[in-house]
């Protein structure tokens, strides 16, 4: 294939989604023309809300699909950029601009790869979609999109993981957690401290381990991350509330590790979502063996993607790295595009799920 050319469309188009401010759930006008720049490529499209996606030609239902996914929205910037956010800029080499690496470079490499293998003879339809709201998980975002396509086989989802295929992702859910007293003075001998009641779960939530820990995301990780009550020095508190960060591994769903932990607290607990599962794709799944013998290095990810959402196998691989993603003067690496359409089309190219 001609990587320059594929590199070349993909930056252009980058540069012109860098400054088009496309924060969470602001994405509109940067879906607007992310839709016109792809139907300008003969390319027709489908749209839900700030959802974007096209099918390759000659769809046939009786293939695997393949979807290839990343999103367009950005958190806001954070404070000490010192160029300009929203005004795409060269440097050594470094493409700077807000959503550059998270995930722009993603985003852009996997349109121009679904394009090239659309003109090929492959044993499987390709989907690329480009979703909204993925920095806040948000609902209206791949979740809305996914029963509206045709079944997909395996999800390719575009984050910054420099080109190695994350086989793993951590879950997420958060717990409510209340305990309940009886306010009373506090210089007589009155009331039900509620603080008293939630020690002993909190110390729970520190020390307790669940015994199944995973070779490539570790143990289900547990953090009390927030804490309230009280309403002044010498009234005892009647109700106090924490909040539990907790991380999954594959072994276990949000739903089992919230009736586990049910079982040994005694304070009332509420999960916000059971949504956002972890994630894993068999290290001899076909996709990972073919990286792997391009020398790519199978990984756990400990950060949140559209994986969570996805009911079916997946992989995380995109160009960039993590560490730069929500930082201030976030960049990309022009050859990490190249890299990263190249590598792309080695690993898809002539694939057999």
């Amino acid at each position: 294939m001609d990587t320059g050319y594929y590199t070349s469309e993909a930056l252009t188009l980058l540069y012109s989604l860098i400054g088009i401010p496309s924060i969470s759930r602001e994405e509109e006008a940067a879906a607007d023309f992310l839709q016109n720049y792809i139907e300008e490529t003969g390319i027709m499209t489908g749209r839900s809300g700030n959802n974007i996606w096209c099918i390759s030609p000659m769809f046939d239902i009786n293939r695997p699909t393949i979807l290839l996914n990343s999103h367009i929205d950005t958190v806001k910037p954070v404070n000490g950029w010192r160029k300009q956010p929203f005004t795409p800029k060269v440097e050594n080499g470094k493409l700077y601009g807000l959503g550059s690496n998270d995930a722009g470079g993603s985003l852009v490499s996997l349109f121009q790869t679904f394009r090239y293998l659309s003109t090929t003879e492959q044993s499987y339809n390709l989907i690329f979609l480009a979703s909204c709201e993925e920095e806040v998980s948000g609902k209206n975002g791949i979740e809305s999109i996914l029963p509206q396509l045709p079944p997909i086989t395996l999800g390719i989802v575009g984050e910054p993981t420099e080109m190695h295929p994350a086989i793993a992702e951590k879950g997420l859910m958060v717990l409510d957690v209340t305990a309940r007293g009886k306010a009373g003075h506090a210089a007589r001998e009155e009331g039900e401290n509620a603080i008293y009641k939630v020690l002993d779960d909190i110390e729970w939530f520190r020390s307790y381990r669940f015994p199944k820990a995973s070779d490539l995301l570790g143990p289900v990780k547990m953090s009390v991350t927030q804490i309230n009550a009280g309403t002044q020095h010498n009234v005892i508190p009647d109700l106090c509330t924490f909040v539990v960060d907790i991380r999954s591994n594959e072994f276990y769903s949000n739903e089992e590790l919230f009736k586990e932990i049910s079982s040994h607290i005694q304070c009332e607990a509420k999960a916000r979502s059971f949504r956002l599962n972890s994630s894993h794709l068999p290290a001899d799944h076909p996709f990972v063996r073919r990286a792997v013998e391009l020398g790519r290095v199978p990984f756990g990810s400990p950060t949140l993607s559209d994986q969570a959402l996805m009911p079916f196998p997946s992989v995380k691989i995109g160009p960039g790295k993590s560490s730069r993603s929500h930082t201030a003067d976030e960049y990309i690496m022009i050859n990490e595009i190249e890299e990263a359409i190249r590598l792309y089309v080695e690993i898809l190219d002539g694939l057999t799920l």
